[in-house]
C-alpha cells in the first residue's frame, strides 16, 4: 500500500505541476510562461517527487513508465495492474483539483482553452496530422524508457538518476508540446481528458495505446541491445 500510495501522489502532482501550469500560467497575459514554462514543469515534477517517494514505489508515476520496465526485466508482472490504477486515480484526483481551481476564474472555458487535454490533427496545438501525431508519441516515449532504465542501471552514476529523467522528459515536451501537447503518459492524458470531455475522450485512445507501445519498446530496446550481460 506505501509503494501504491507513493505512485498515486507522484501522479498527482506530475498532473497537477505538469498540467496546472499549462492551464493556469501558460497564457497568462504578460507573464504567462510559455511552452518552455510548461515543459519545464512536467521535468520538475519528476524530479522532485522521483527524490521523494523514489525510493518508496520506483517513482514509475505513468503507465508507459511501468508497462515498459515490466518489458526491460525490471518490474513484476504482479505489480503492473495495481500500479497503473494508483497513477490513474492520482491523475484523475489531480485534475479534479485543477478543474475546481481553474473554474473559479470569471473567465475560464473548458471548451475553449481545451484544458491541457492531448489531441491530434484538428485538436493538435499545430494542427499535426494522426500519423506524425502517433511517430511523436511512440518515438519519444520510447527515448524516456531507454533514458530510465540506462539512469538507473546498476552501472549508472548513483542518486543522479531523477535529474536525467526528468530533464529527459523537459526536453520531450519542448520537442512534442506543439504536435500533441504531449503526452508520453496516459495517466496524464486521461487526468484531464476525463473533465474536458468530448474530442478529448474521443481521442484518448491514442494516448493509451501508443505510449504504451512505445514504452515497451524502448524498455525492450535496453534490455536485449544496451543493457550490459552479466
Amino acid at each position: 500500500m506505501q509503494k501504491l500510495l507513493a505512485e498515486f501522489l507522484g501522479t498527482f502532482v506530475l498532473v497537477l505541476g505538469g498540467c496546472g501550469s499549462a492551464v493556469l500560467a501558460a497564457a497568462w497575459p504578460e507573464l504567462g510562461i510559455g511552452f518552455t514554462g510548461v515543459a519545464l514543469a512536467f521535468g520538475l515534477s519528476v524530479l522532485t517527487m522521483a527524490y521523494a517517494v523514489g525510493h518508496i514505489s520506483g517513482g514509475h508515476f505513468n503507465p508507459a513508465v511501468t508497462l515498459g520496465l515490466w518489458a526491460g526485466g525490471r518490474f513484476g508482472l504482479t505489480q503492473v495492474l495495481p500500479y497503473i490504477v494508483a497513477q490513474v486515480l492520482g491523475a484523475l484526483a489531480a485534475g479534479g483539483v485543477l478543474y475546481l481551481i481553474a473554474s473559479g476564474e470569471a473567465s475560464f472555458d473548458i471548451d475553449i482553452n481545451g484544458f491541457a487535454a492531448n489531441g491530434y490533427g484538428e485538436h493538435s496545438p499545430g494542427g499535426y496530422s494522426l500519423l506524425a501525431c502517433l511517430l511523436a508519441e511512440g518515438v519519444l516515449t520510447a527515448i524516456f524508457l531507454v533514458v530510465i532504465m540506462g539512469a538507473t542501471d546498476k552501472e549508472a552514476s548513483a542518486g543522479f538518476a531523477p535529474v536525467a529523467i526528468g530533464l529527459a522528459l523537459t526536453l520531450i515536451h519542448l520537442i512534442s508540446i506543439p504536435v500533441t501537447n504531449t503526452s508520453v503518459n496516459p495517466a496524464r492524458s486521461t487526468g484531464v481528458a476525463l473533465y474536458q470531455g468530448g474530442w478529448a475522450l474521443e481521442q484518448l485512445w491514442l494516448f493509451w495505446l501508443i505510449p504504451l507501445a512505445g514504452g515497451v519498446a524502448g524498455g525492450l530496446l535496453y534490455r536485449f541491445l544496451l543493457q550490459k550481460k552479466a
